[in-house]
């Protein structure tokens, strides 16, 4: 199904590394008469903003299957994910190309600057700016949305 979700190009394909970000986390299907239609993922990573660490939540393998999209599906799985967010975590964020679908789900962009924490330091990465949405929770600290922020590298993607 997230394979179906993510399409062949080989930019928005869905990786293995993807696979991997999204385990050890809470997972979240919606299941129609035993066929899983969509599915999210939230895993805990330390996010830096303005470098203070964070306890975050942070949001993989969102995908709904292609001929089951638009029909609300994606909204239901991630309200649930939102709520495990809202609970156990100071911030939630999440990578993607979907504002608006995150945006009327009280997700924010991030405006400020983004960078990957390496084992050589610290390495901007401007492709990533505005592409970084997060939800704020009842135990975020007060974060100014213009911060930097920063994410530990991983294989894959970073963020």
């Amino acid at each position: 199904m997230l394979d179906a979700a993510f399409g062949d190009d080989e930019d928005e394909r869905f990786t293995d590394d993807d696979w991997q970000h999204a385990l050890g986390g809470v997972h979240v299907v919606l299941d129609d008469d035993g066929e899983i239609v969509c599915h999210a993922s939230v895993v805990e990573r330390e996010l830096h903003v303005a470098g203070r660490p964070l306890r975050t939540g942070y949001v993989e393998a969102v995908a709904t299957a292609p001929e089951r999209q638009r029909q609300g599906h994606g909204t239901t799985v991630m309200r649930e994910i939102d709520a495990v967010i809202e609970a156990d975590y100071e911030l939630g964020a999440l990578g993607t190309g979907e504002h608006a679908f995150y945006e009327r789900l009280g997700w924010r962009r991030w405006r400020g600057p983004s960078s990957v924490r390496t084992s050589n330091g610290e390495q901007a990465s401007p492709a990533d700016d505005g592409y970084i949405m997060v939800l704020l929770t009842p135990s975020t600290p007060p974060i100014d949305l213009d911060a930097p922020i920063s994410c530990e590298e991983r294989p894959g993607d970073d963020w």
